[in-house]
């Protein structure tokens, strides 16, 4: 017998936002919904071979830099463009192209409204010591809270589709964000600083000239794993409509077929290895 319902008070408590705020679900659905629609679109409209050269081109450049001419730079770009031309093409050949385009829009909008929200509660939790001791508690709510448990308010306030699967996504992915870069700007040496402060520098001078940009490395390994994150929540997020890979994945479990389990789970797996070792490479230059 329980001592204290503290479900019961949750759900009360959902209950009101969603009767009280029910414009504002609709309104975060619509953009969301078309957000995911236009970009899916856009893509899909554009020839396959187009996408995968720009992919291994971008590719190449974020791991050769400015040496992108030089032998050198060839060795260190070619291995991923490489890749990532055969890995799309394969995709493509197994017949998912679409479906990876999907997973790759619905990864694209839950990475941005992830760091649209993270990085700004990072540079906040960085700057203000108790901003960080009422942050942080919630980040580990976020992190260690099993994902399925994201989809049910997440369900209740949006209904199926894209739009539960992305904000279930920001939600799981959300916290490398703000924890990364807050620790990024917290590791700035404080003699900088002070050189900062002894030449006149503001506080927001401070911020975005010397801050920010020596935490940027720091930071954008917070992206990498932002992205990693929300590609591992694709084949979740397919539980409660959204689009993609993963819902061929989780087709092949409900149907228990085995190859278009083995076929959809190597393409979110190329996808991922793709994004992981650019978003690296461009962490990783001074």
């Amino acid at each position: 017998e329980k001592l204290i319902d503290l479900g019961k008070y949750i759900e009360i408590g959902i209950n009101k936002l969603e009767q009280n705020f029910s414009g504002l679900w609709g309104a975060i659905d619509g953009v969301i919904s078309w957000t995911v629609d236009s970009m899916n679109e856009v893509l899909l409209s554009v020839p396959f071979y187009i996408i995968i050269a720009l992919v291994a081109v971008g590719a190449y450049y974020a791991n050769a830099g400015k040496r992108a001419f030089e032998k050198e730079g060839l060795k260190k770009g070619a291995g991923l463009a490489i890749f990532a031309v055969l890995g799309l093409l394969l995709i493509f050949a197994m017949g998912y192209w679409d479906e990876a385009i999907q997973t790759t829009t619905l990864v694209i909008v839950s990475t941005l409204i992830a760091l649209i929200f993270g990085v700004p509660l990072g540079i906040v939790a960085a700057r203000s010591t108790t901003a960080d001791v009422i942050i942080r508690p919630i980040l580990d709510l976020m992190q260690t809270m099993p994902a399925f448990v994201y989809l049910i308010p997440a369900i209740f306030f949006f209904s199926v589709g894209n739009t539960p699967g992305v904000v279930a996504t920001v939600i799981f992915s959300l916290p490398p964000a703000v924890r990364l870069t807050s620790l990024g700007i917290r590791n700035v040496a404080e003699d900088v600083i002070e050189a900062g402060r002894a030449f006149g520098a503001t506080e927001r001078q401070i911020l975005f000239k010397i801050q920010l940009p020596l935490a940027k490395p720091t930071i954008l390994a917070g992206i990498n794993q932002v992205i990693l994150l929300a590609l591992s929540m694709v084949v979740i997020a397919s539980m409660v409509g959204a689009k993609g890979l993963g819902s061929i994945v989780y087709q092949g479990i409900q149907q228990n077929d085995i190859a278009k389990g083995f076929e959809s789970g190597l393409g979110i797996v190329i996808l991922a290895i793709i994004l992981d070792r650019t978003t690296q490479a461009i962490a990783k230059k001074k």
